[in-house]
């Protein structure tokens, strides 16, 4: 199989990491749970696992770095944290589900949608500019576009967020293991981010970077292995938000993915990527047959394109029976169509990993 849709969930892991998760799934138990060796090699793994997002992400302490279950996970324990009925909240006209629908099921909510040009940076700057006022409760932003790998000027927004005093929830799924994301610098609030994407660890894993100072709000209540005697959660991190018995195995495969993208360095990974998704979109451009939606910087890993005769679902079917993965339609992200205007098509997308590569590409473009 040619793989081309890690924008849903990397395919192509480092050896590394299914090493990881069966070694831990036979050796390690529950963090907290327990005074034996299964116990503590579960505590050890975890707090690895910590410290090394904490490193990558620029986190000041690894308690800070909450394991989830996904970045919905964790985009919903922010975004429930900071966000009231009545709120005043922005956001741009390019955000996920997983930051639309926490918004509309909190009920009354007023979202300020910046809007802009595709790869137009400096207008989606000043469109935040003018957004964020002393009324906004928060600033929710995607980093990089799942649908069209347009990535976003967070550090803009992340300055105007500190000087307005808003706090910042980044949407770092399509970013995380590919762009540099510093929780830090940017002073955001909360970042989230997937494990299974761009930092190649297992499904059902995630991160939630907290900020210094949040106190996120529980999405359940339950045993965290601290302070058993009180029936409220804890009120520090990373036990408040981690109720229950956790995902060891997959935080041992998460923290492999993580050493990886650290090993190899988020540079060359660009490089790879961006070689892979520049020379999809010349020759695609080239066939005249498609319409093509590039980041001319060529940061991310996704390029969208809309086929002129045929629908992309029809197109991916085609793809699939040669043995091509991608993906088709609206991509969960709904506004970013509108914004973009292909709600009414979706579009065909491709999205590539480290492992990727140019004959690959060859491949495809000769399909096509």
């Amino acid at each position: 199989m040619i793989y081309f849709d890690s924008a849903a969930t990397t395919l192509q892991k480092p050896a590394s990491v299914p090493t990881a998760v069966a070694d831990a799934i036979t050796t390690m138990t529950t963090p907290g749970r327990g005074d034996h060796p299964a116990a503590r090699l579960a505590a050890e793994l975890m707090l690895r696992c910590r410290m090394e997002a904490a490193e990558l992400f620029g986190v000041s302490q690894p308690e800070n770095v909450v394991l989830t279950a996904n970045a919905t996970h964790a985009l919903n324990a922010a975004i429930r944290t900071l966000v009231s009925p009545g709120d005043v909240v922005v956001i741009s006209g390019y955000e996920h589900n997983a930051v639309t629908r926490p918004l509309h099921a909190i009920g009354n909510v007023s979202c300020r949608i910046v809007n802009g040009r595709l790869f137009d940076r400096e207008q989606m700057a000043e469109g935040f500019r003018r957004a964020v006022d002393g009324g906004v409760k928060a600033v929710i932003c995607t980093h990089t576009s799942n649908v069209f790998g347009y990535t976003l000027p967070m550090d803009d927004i992340a300055a105007i967020c500190r000087e307005k005093g808003t706090p910042l929830i980044v949407d770092a799924s399509q970013s995380a293991g590919i762009q540099p994301v510093d929780l830090t610098r940017w002073g955001a609030a909360y970042v989230a981010m997937p494990g299974h994407k761009g930092l190649y660890g297992p499904q059902g894993t995630g991160l939630l970077l907290c900020g210094e100072g949040q106190t996120p709000r529980p999405l359940m209540e339950g045993g965290t292995g601290s302070l058993s005697l009180q029936q409220d959660m804890p009120d520090f991190l990373p036990d408040r938000l981690e109720a229950g018995t956790q995902n060891v195995h997959g935080a041992a495969g998460l923290l492999e993915g993580m050493r990886f993208v650290r090993g190899l360095g988020l540079e060359e990974i660009r490089r790879r990527e961006s070689r892979v998704i520049r020379a999809l979109a010349e020759g695609l451009r080239g066939n005249g047959s498609y319409r093509v939606f590039a980041d001319p910087k060529g940061e991310s890993a996704v390029l969208s394109v809309l086929p002129l005769g045929e629908a992309p679902e029809t197109l991916a079917d085609r793809l699939a029976e040669r043995g091509v993965a991608v993906r088709a339609g609206l991509h969960c992200a709904p506004l970013a169509h509108r914004t973009a205007g292909t709600d009414k098509t979706g579009t065909l997308r491709f999205s590539a990993s480290a492992f990727n590569t140019p004959e690959e590409v060859e491949t495809v473009l000769r399909m096509l």
